[in-house]
């Protein structure tokens, strides 16, 4: 058991849209990501997805509207319901998130941004 500093974590990467896990408690994952500019819109049927934004402002696109998420807030994506996170004017945002292990990162959805496995940091 030992603290886990963010700011060093986020500096060990750089790339955007691919997710690294900094721990794991129980069944579930902390996980840090950049993002920037649009996702892809997709849906995680079995769980639901938190996300934290630590730095900027996470623009949450659901079909009826977007919400949006600023530093030091969070929002809670129930299972089933489809999302597709976004950032604007190609602003890097910093995401920690908190879900199931088992959760597939565009859920359903193949994509050239979809990630099977992420890297442990």
């Amino acid at each position: 058991m030992k603290a886990i500093n963010l700011k060093k974590k986020y500096d060990a990467f750089s790339k955007t849209w691919h997710p690294h896990q900094i721990a794991q408690v129980d069944d579930m994952q902390v996980i840090l990501a950049k993002i920037q500019g649009e996702f892809v819109w997709h849906s995680h049927d079995n769980e639901d997805e938190l996300f934290q934004v630590l730095k900027g402002t996470l623009y949450m696109q659901f079909r009826d509207r977007t919400e949006v998420v600023k530093e030091g807030e969070i929002i809670v994506v129930p299972k089933g319901v489809e999302h597709n996170p976004s950032t604007k004017n190609n602003e890097v945002v910093h995401l920690m998130l908190f879900e199931k292990l088992t959760t597939a990162h565009t859920g359903k959805v193949r994509h050239t941004r979809t990630i099977t496995e992420y890297p442990k940091i």
